[in-house]
């Protein structure tokens, strides 16, 4: 089925929409795709709950956490422990990308999951790879395991929020169109990519990519979206929630075809979310200069 949200996408950018979408990706799961699930550490989910809000948060465990199991189905090994923890209790959309930095390889999985004891079960529609530009490049160099978590919730970003948002290079964003289903994707750059207007809005670049138009053509249907901003050195989470729309003017940012701003309704920091720790390696030779703020 074709996506109405893509395709508006792709005639406005002048893509041929035969040529790129969704409706062309196959629900099975490859050999490859098999082995690289099982060889990850973590996995990016984004879904909505119960309230429509979209989330994207990041799941860890041992390799083999993530598994398939038959064609396709996709086994995780641990739950969300923030929004939406709650609503897995019966089948619901998800959109998943397994990444892996330190060799620039990320793949998607998106479909129909539901809560099996400790574990997730997914039911695929859509399994592709992506290509590695402006994905950084990171090593594990460590992990802390039993890491207390605190949460701390807030209607806007704080300074410090704020400073870590402006020193980012890596981002997740997850949509959602109803009855067309979950994704979650990664956005990458330089540092300064993302430009914090305030508290409450965002705006960062699109730069050029797959013409899927996959995560912008769920905003054409669906305005809400989930943002995710891992701290790789700490293992903290920064979450957010609210509503994006694409702006077709690029103006003067380098490297943009657009830009898409981003407008907070709710903030949900979780300090050692994740026990794992990067260091960095090296940049994307894709990523453009920054934009001037």
């Amino acid at each position: 089925m074709w996506h109405p949200g893509e395709v508006a996408l792709q005639r406005r950018a002048g893509v041929r929409p035969a040529e790129h979408g969704s409706a062309r990706v196959r629900a099975e799961i490859p050999t490859a795709a098999a082995e690289f699930l099982r060889a990850q550490r973590m996995i990016v989910i984004g879904t909505p709950d119960r309230d429509g809000r979209v989330w994207a948060t990041a799941l860890t465990g041992p390799p083999g956490f993530v598994a398939a199991s038959g064609a396709r189905t996709i086994v995780i090994g641990a739950l969300p422990t923030v929004p939406p923890a709650e609503i897995f209790d019966t089948e619901h959309d998800l959109g998943t990308l397994a990444i892996e930095p330190m060799t620039r390889r990320r793949m998607r999985a998106n479909g129909r999951a539901r809560r099996d004891g400790d574990r997730l079960l997914l039911l695929t529609d859509q399994v592709y790879a992506n290509c590695s530009r402006y994905l950084q490049r990171r090593e594990m160099s460590g992990e802390v395991p039993g890491t207390a978590r605190t949460a701390q919730v807030g209607a806007a970003l704080s300074a410090e929020q704020q400073t870590s948002i402006r020193d980012a290079d890596t981002f997740f964003i997850a949509t959602h169109a109803d009855g067309l289903g979950s994704d979650v994707s990664h956005r990458g750059g330089d540092p300064g990519f993302v430009q914090v207007v305030d508290g409450r809005r965002l705006i960062f670049p699109d730069y050029a990519g797959n013409l899927m138009y996959m995560t912008l053509g769920n905003l054409e249907l669906n305005p809400m979206a989930g943002l995710l901003f891992l701290d790789w050195k700490t293992g903290d989470a920064l979450h957010l929630t609210g509503r994006a729309r694409v702006l077709w003017d690029p103006g003067n940012v380098p490297g943009a075809e657009r830009l898409v701003e981003f407008e907070v309704d709710s903030v949900l920091q979780v300090a050692g979310a994740s026990p794992f720790r990067w260091t960095f390696v090296d940049r994307s030779k894709f990523n453009p200069p920054a934009p001037v703020p």
